[in-house]
């Protein structure tokens, strides 16, 4: 076995990471709001419907933000329907199911408080409206000021929701998205909306719906990148939507590698037209896994029940843990453009947490959100390595060399610890790695706090729901030696130096 060499530098400090980049996506989409999220009558909900099993568990990984409401959903989405006592059901043309809107703008508003986490309001863009978008805006952030403002007042909500991130529009580059824009429409609709929804409020930080397209982003950052302080981009690696074959590990292992020039082409056309640092990147909606919905368009077949697949655990193994892992040590890398991120979805669906009807079962990826949160630094700082070596993957484009660590090392602004991410891709492999830091021996003990499987292919479940779970473990940094450490094959770890 070679050994790698991994030397960190602490008083190299590359920039700080926005805690953003943990942040997660809830969408109208099979049962992500109504039995997940939300399940009134349930005796694990509170008074109001929220699951409070899933609270708590969101609150444990500290969720910085939530999007809402979609995705696709919120092309054809009318919200002033879904706000007041008498709710106005609609057909959901984007799912082809009937919305009761019985989940609405205030009750979202509501869980992301019980969550601690900031809302995060994505807006129609398809079928709505720039006038619709400011009004929204006005219902949730003006005081008593106008008919919107005044309605909020009227259903029971006196003080201002302050919601601060709004994006204006999902995807709509995309066929598949009502009222799917063209390049030329999008940058004047983007910046007639922007117009609109910062005259009602001035504060708020606007989003629109990009790609990592050159002409995509000349047309809409000329007409409206002065309104702007984010673009969003979304990323769906192992494509699922009509056929639910999963990638195998080693597959997913290729797709860690597409995710930084996804972030490098946006970042190097931001700076191409004069907005690098004046813009950030929003990744959010992102995810290893694309959502499973066969024959949305089709009469004869059932689309509907395949939607089910999305929620077998089975399909949620260390690959998926791997990569979401891998994706997190990309928004840290680059934390001087990607200041947020929003995993997709937040539960059920390819979620991090499934419900059913007794509790929770929490996913691979759940524990990876987990060890990022309370361990990783706030400060990305200088690493390098050394005799890494790589494995061969035969993929779709020929033979794929994957690297079989990825690293990256923080420092934590408030104390003198350092916290370092380290993940072995390699599927059947382990690996000795050998750290050297400047001022080594100023630490005393490193903690190592693990997620491994047995097996690359092993998930948590309703009747398991322990099989991967976060292991801790303390040894004492050698007083001269390099600090020394093997890492068993598809894990992830974080060593906090202190």
């Amino acid at each position: 076995m070679n050994k790698a060499y991994i030397e960190v530098n602490p008083n190299r400090v590359l920039g700080k990471r926005d805690k953003m980049i943990y942040g997660h996506f809830i969408e109208h989409f099979h049962r992500q709001i109504y039995g997940g999220i939300y399940d009134p009558g349930n005796p694990l909900s509170d008074k109001e419907g929220f699951r409070t099993d899933v609270i708590e568990a969101l609150k444990n990984i500290d969720v910085p933000t939530i999007r809402w409401p979609g995705g696709c959903f919120v092309s054809n989405y009318p919200w002033k329907d879904g706000v007041g006592q008498t709710r106005m059901p609609f057909f959901d043309k984007a799912w082809r199911v009937e919305e009761s809107n019985q989940f609405g703008t205030d009750e979202f508003i509501s869980f992301t408080r019980k969550v601690g986490a900031e809302p995060y309001i994505c807006t129609n863009a398809g079928t709505g409206s720039s006038e619709d978008m400011s009004d929204w805006v006005e219902y949730c952030n003006l005081k008593d000021q106008g008919k919107w403002a005044k309605l909020r007042v009227e259903n029971g909500y006196i003080d201002p929701h302050h919601v601060k991130y709004w994006s204006i529009g999902n995807e709509n580059y995309g066929h598949w998205e009502m009222g799917a824009k063209d390049i030329e429409e999008w940058g004047r609709f983007v910046r007639e909306s922007a117009k609109m929804m910062k005259r009602v409020d001035p504060s708020i930080e606007l989003f629109a719906a990009s790609i990592s397209d050159l002409d995509w982003n000349i047309n809409l950052l000329r007409e409206a990148g002065k309104y702007l302080d984010w673009i969003s981009i979304h990323g769906y690696w192992d494509t699922l939507n009509e056929v639910n074959d999963l990638s195998d590990y080693e597959t997913c292992m290729t797709y860690t590698l597409k995710i930084e020039p996804q972030i490098l082409k946006t970042k190097y056309i931001l700076g191409s037209l004069g907005y690098l640092g004046k813009i950030k990147i929003a990744f959010d909606e992102w995810n290893l896994r694309g959502w499973h919905h066969p024959h949305v368009d089709s009469v004869t077949e059932d689309f509907l029940t395949p939607r089910d697949k999305n929620d077998l655990n089975a399909s949620y193994t260390m690959a998926d843990a791997v990569f979401t892992a891998c994706f997190l040590n990309q928004c840290l890398k680059h934390c001087d453009v990607v200041g947020m991120a929003n995993f997709s979805p937040t539960v059920n669906t390819r979620g991090a947490i499934f419900t059913h009807s007794d509790g929770i079962v929490l996913r691979s990826t759940y524990f990876i959100f987990e060890m990022f949160t309370k361990y990783m630094g706030d400060q990305v700082i200088d690493t390098w390595t050394s005799n890494g070596d790589s494995f061969q993957v035969e993929a779709k484009e020929g033979v794929v060399e994957v690297p079989s660590l990825d690293i990256v090392a923080t420092s934590h602004e408030n104390s003198s610890k350092i916290s370092v991410s380290v993940v072995n891709r390699h599927p059947d492999q382990s690996k000795e790695i050998s750290m050297n830091m400047k001022e080594l021996d100023r630490f005393e003990n490193v903690k190592v706090y693990s997620l491994q499987s047995d097996s690359k292919d092993d998930f948590n479940d309703v009747d398991n729901p322990d099989k991967i779970k976060i292991n801790e473990t303390e040894f004492i940094v050698p007083e001269s030696d390099p600090f020394t450490i093997n890492l068993p094959p598809h894990s992830v770890h974080v060593l906090v130096f202190h």
